[in-house]
């Protein structure tokens, strides 16, 4: 074996291991914000350092939460999540010819992650969801209720203007097909090969958040502006990525911060 294979091979471990610290490291925690993690009004914390889960945020229980008064539930609703797993397996009646896992091979030790060629496809069942739901998380990405986003200049939501039909000749992104960025299958990561669910997420959104690759360990960048959510009904929501760690420094750990209806 050449030393170029066992240094390739020794630093795709590496990665393997840095990567998959991010859900490993809390076990089954994946439905309880950090011991020391309070969040504020207007906040949210999630541990979404899972691979394998969406979760689902609906601003709509939030604000009547608020509206009621009800701090306990509020605030429970604020930090608790159910995870919602993403199929692996094809259980039922094939829905249509796109929903599966799509395994590609990123160029991990050249060009980075951009360079990508798919080798293989496997068919799922459809993702699950909750009836009534806003914004979903999974990781670094972020997908929608059928709305579009528009990322400001702004970088607190205190800064916004009063009104947000000041933001309604906006340039608001849709979501969009990707098979190459939500990541969940780690079994053949050794081999820079890595299976990722194909389904709609909010490309925009999702830049509040970059992983990089290399160099190596990963480079985490966050994007501090804050985002405005348009929603099929009109009604909008701001949300602000103000952290992606806990204090352990736990990764796609992430503090949001809200303000529904905006």
């Amino acid at each position: 074996m050449s030393l170029n294979t066992i240094f390739r091979s020794i630093t795709a471990c590496a990665v393997a291991i840095i990567l998959g610290s991010c859900d490993g490291m809390f076990g089954g925690l994946y439905d309880t914000p950090g011991s020391d993690m309070q969040a504020r009004e207007g906040q949210l914390i999630i541990n979404a350092t899972s691979w394998s889960d969406w979760y689902y945020v609906d601003f709509d229980s939030l604000a009547a939460l608020a509206a009621a008064k009800d701090s306990a539930g509020l605030a429970a609703a604020q930090t608790r999540f159910t995870p919602y797993p993403i199929p692996v397996t094809l259980t039922g009646e094939r829905k249509d010819s796109v929903t599966g896992i799509y395994t590609y091979w990123y160029d991990v030790f050249g060009k980075g992650l951009s360079v990508n060629e798919r080798r293989s496809f496997r068919p799922t069942d459809l993702q699950p969801e909750p009836k009534h739901w806003s914004i979903a998380v999974h990781r670094d990405n972020v997908r929608t209720n059928g709305a579009a986003v528009l990322e400001t200049n702004f970088t607190s939501i205190a800064q916004l203007p009063k009104q947000s039909s000041d933001f309604s000749g906006g340039d608001f992104k849709p979501d969009e097909w990707s098979e190459t960025d939500v990541w969940v299958d780690q079994s053949h990561m050794l081999q820079s090969l890595i299976g990722n669910q194909g389904i709609k997420i909010n490309k925009v959104l999702s830049s509040w958040l970059t992983v990089s690759l290399p160099p190596i360990p990963p480079a985490f960048t966050s994007n501090s502006h804050v985002f405005l959510i348009r929603f099929k009904d009109g009604k909008y929501a701001a949300v602000q990525l103000e952290n992606y760690m806990n204090k352990d420094g736990t990764k796609c750990w992430l503090t949001i911060n809200y303000k529904y209806p905006y």
